[in-house]
């Protein structure tokens, strides 16, 4: 069991950067990937940024390149960064983990709300 815990989303306007937080616990060092994920009102749960929890080089979708960092410190929490925030990117954020390598991430965070005026 992995258990995930996001924290600091928020109401903010364009231009402007959060960061979110995911704290992780139970079986994190089984943990290959984390990701992000975000689901706006309407619309289907898309992804956003992925990490191989031992590091290397992420993997961001194209619509927030360039914008947001997700990264990982050594207390087991993940981030990510969202810099020059604009309103199609306010949505329910979700960190997930996947103990394998390829499929479906098997651990979901509870999700914040990302919310960004124009």
């Amino acid at each position: 069991q992995v258990q995930l815990v996001e924290s600091g989303g928020g109401l903010v306007q364009a231009g402007d950067s959060l960061r979110l937080s995911c704290a992780a616990s139970g079986r994190i060092f089984s943990t290959y990937i984390m990701g992000w994920f975000r689901q706006a009102p309407g619309k289907e749960r898309e992804f956003v940024a992925r990490m191989r929890w031992s590091g290397g080089s992420p993997l961001y979708a194209d619509s927030v390149k360039g914008r947001f960092t997700i990264s990982r410190d050594n207390a087991n929490t993940v981030y990510l960064q969202m810099n020059n925030l604009k309103p199609e990117d306010t949505a329910v954020y979700y960190c997930a983990a996947n103990l394998r390598p390829t499929g479906s991430y098997e651990y979901w965070g509870q999700g914040t709300q990302v919310t960004v005026s124009s």
